[in-house]
């Protein structure tokens, strides 16, 4: 392989934050939604290529103290999501279930860096474990220009999981965002959709700013 070109992750290695069983050993597309029109609630739901449910994210939008819910096919809480405040990197916090105790916390995210350019997408990944963050477990890079990221295994070129948004009539005439996502062989189905909503939840956010 050429220097600086990216890999896809090995079919012998298990990647693993929020639990086992959402790694499956082939590449898997699914489809995130997020239905705009909502009021009240923050909504995503995943679905995979037979259009069956397989997460979704509820909670309540309020612009202090952001906080949504990631629940699986039966509707039990997987994890939870929280925006903390007052943070000039946008850093989310991620917890076991419902909780939100310093001790259930499975990982954080935040931008790279303070200053980024207004289409450019950078976000570091550390997880719990890892209290000095000297270097990120996870990356996430891309353009939101071209509305696509990859997700990367650590500081390393080998990427777990991509994606695009999907443009089309009915994102238009439903209301809605939608986002391609392919990840791949064991890799954690969970985590990975946990990233793409808070990278898009980050983004609206910095759209919200430039409007104030």
């Amino acid at each position: 392989m050429a220097e600086g070109e990216s890999s896809y992750l090995s079919m012998t290695e298990l990647v693993t934050v929020i639990d086992s069983q959402f790694c499956a050993p082939y590449p898997v597309d699914l489809t995130i939604v997020r239905k705009v029109y909502t009021v009240t609630d923050a909504y995503f739901a995943v679905t995979d290529a037979s259009e069956n449910i397989l997460f979704q994210i509820k909670g309540k939008p309020l612009r202090v103290h952001e906080r949504h819910v990631l629940l699986d096919s039966s509707l039990n809480p997987l994890v939870s999501l929280q925006q903390k405040i007052l943070t000039a990197h946008k850093r989310w916090h991620v917890f076991r279930g419902d909780s939100s105790e310093p001790e259930d916390l499975l990982f954080s995210i935040k931008k790279s860096s303070m200053v980024q350019f207004k289409r450019e997408l950078d976000l570091d990944v550390f997880l719990a474990s890892n209290s000095k963050e000297d270097k990120c477990d996870f990356k996430v890079k891309g353009s939101w220009f071209e509305r696509s990221c990859s997700i990367y295994a650590g500081e390393s070129l080998t990427i777990i999981a991509q994606m695009r948004k999907k443009h089309g009539l009915q994102s238009i005439v439903l209301g809605k965002d939608m986002f391609s996502v392919t990840i791949y062989p064991n890799v954690d189905q969970a985590l990975v959709v946990c990233l793409v909503v808070i990278l898009d939840e980050i983004h609206s956010d910095d759209e919200a700013d430039e409007e104030d």
